[in-house]
C-alpha cells in the first residue's frame, strides 16, 4: 500500500492477468494445432498430409510466439519492454491476419470465417494487453530500478 495515496498499485496484478488470459487461449489453440491438426485444417482450406503438417507448423508458430509472454507474466514491471515486444507482436498478427483477409478472393468463406476469428481475438488481446500496458506505466512507482 502505498503511503502518500493510502492505496494498492494494482496494476501489476492486472498486467499478469491480461497477459496470461491472452497466453493460455494462444497455448491452447497452439497445442490444439499440434496434437489435432485434422480438425483445424478444413477452416484452413488444407488437406491430406500436407494440410495437417501446415497447421501443425502453425501450432509450432504459435508457441514460439508465446515464449516471450512467461518473463511478462511473472513479473511485468521488470519486463516492459519485452511487454512492449509482446504488444508488437499481437499487432503484427493482428495486421498479418487483416492484411490476409482483405486480400482473400471471394468464395473462401471457411478460410475467411478463420481469418476473422483470429483477429477479432488478436484484437481483443491487444485491447486488454495494451490497457494493462499503460496502466502499468502509469502506476506508483515508475520504472523499476
Amino acid at each position: 500500500m502505498s503511503a502518500r495515496t493510502g492505496r494498492r498499485d494494482y496494476s501489476a496484478w492486472l498486467a499478469r492477468l491480461a497477459v496470461a488470459a491472452v497466453f493460455a487461449v494462444n497455448i491452447e489453440c497452439a497445442l490444439a494445432f499440434v496434437l489435432r491438426p485434422d480438425r483445424y485444417a478444413g477452416g484452413l482450406e488444407l488437406a491430406g498430409v500436407p494440410g495437417q503438417t501446415a497447421v501443425r507448423g502453425l501450432g509450432i508458430a504459435f508457441l514460439m510466439w508465446n515464449a516471450t509472454y512467461p518473463p511478462v507474466i511473472w513479473r511485468p514491471k521488470e519486463n516492459r519492454t519485452l511487454f512492449a515486444v509482446v504488444l508488437t507482436q499481437q499487432t503484427v498478427g493482428l495486421a498479418g491476419e487483416a492484411w490476409l483477409r482483405l486480400g482473400l478472393p471471394v468464395g473462401h468463406t471457411a478460410l475467411a470465417s478463420t481469418l476473422e476469428r483470429f483477429a477479432v481475438f488478436d484484437a481483443a488481446g491487444l485491447v486488454v494487453m495494451a490497457a494493462a500496458f499503460v496502466a502499468l506505466h502509469f502506476s506508483k512507482g515508475g520504472p523499476p530500478k
